[in-house]
């Protein structure tokens, strides 16, 4: 699989992961893991929040083995939850995710939201609670505990205002990204500033997907003999945008992941950036102050 090189950190992270939102439960997590690392997904994406970084690392414990894989053959990536913000907190909280998927090190930390939990999107706090979580995950990186730090649900101003305060710059920017929200003038920035840009949601949602169900989309999967949702991913990986694809469907984790071996033409790409209607599915960080 194709890999980028995150800046400054020199970590090299697999442009294709393996995202787990809301697949929880230790028989579901080892089955999905088995059949994602069968199908050559060496990046797992996780999160704080999403409750399932303990069954993940024992699924990893039984699974490497079996493939023939160490821990260093893997990239690992987890995310600081809403509620643990601010000096200590932080730390504390990914030392916690460590503990839990049974690590010495993540490959890759986030920041999971600009916004601390239990505030109002507009409560001035927020910016400084946000750089103090910050300054916690440099000093991560100076004591090995993770190799890359980034941010997730980013707006361009929240990473212009870090890019002021910074010490270490974020390596990575995850946000919600597809056809119909074609964020053009951040993916622009993160690739003048030297921040992989990587996609979530890249297939819309799982209930009244209209991003799957778009006739364009349909139209240029046929054209391609592809299934819609391959057409999305590689939408995005042609443009050399990180994926996290999610399923719990071994058939559609393989498709997922078998994204490689076409190219879609200038015309098309076109034809699905038109597609964009500023939509999101998921949640909207603009309001966070």
């Amino acid at each position: 699989m194709k890999h980028v090189m995150l800046n400054p950190s020199k970590t090299s992270m697999p442009l294709i992961g393996f995202g787990t939102f809301k697949i929880r439960g230790a028989e579901l997590v080892h089955s999905c893991l088995d059949a994602a690392l069968g199908a050559s997904y060496r990046s797992v994406d996780t999160a704080a929040v999403y409750k399932n970084e303990t069954d993940i690392g024992n699924s990893l414990k039984t699974l490497l083995p079996k493939y023939g894989l160490r821990r260093s053959d893997i990239f690992i990536t987890s995310k600081l939850g809403p509620k643990d913000h601010g000096t200590g907190k932080c730390a504390e909280a990914c030392l916690k995710s460590l503990s839990h998927l049974d690590c010495d090190y993540l490959d890759l930390y986030l920041i999971h939201w600009p916004g601390t939990q239990g505030m109002r999107p507009e409560d001035e706090r927020h910016p400084a609670l946000r750089l103090e979580s910050w300054r916690d995950m440099e000093t991560l990186v100076d004591q090995g505990k993770v190799k890359a730090i980034g941010v997730s649900n980013y707006t361009l101003k929240h990473l212009q205002e870090l890019e002021t305060q910074c010490r270490i710059p974020p390596s990575v920017l995850q946000t919600e990204f597809h056809p119909h929200l074609v964020c053009s003038e951040l993916v622009q920035y993160c690739q003048q500033k030297n921040i992989h840009f990587q996609a979530y949601s890249s297939l819309g949602t799982s209930t009244d997907n209209q991003l799957i169900e778009d006739k364009t989309v349909q139209s240029i999967a046929e054209m391609y003999k592809k299934s819609p949702a391959q057409i999305l991913l590689r939408w995005a990986v042609q443009q050399n945008i990180g994926i996290i694809p999610k399923s719990t469907n071994p058939v559609h984790i393989r498709e997922n992941a078998a994204i490689f071996d076409f190219d879609i033409s200038p015309v098309d790409m076109e034809r699905l950036s038109s597609l964009n209607r500023s939509l999101h599915y998921c949640w909207n960080p603009e309001n966070v102050t």
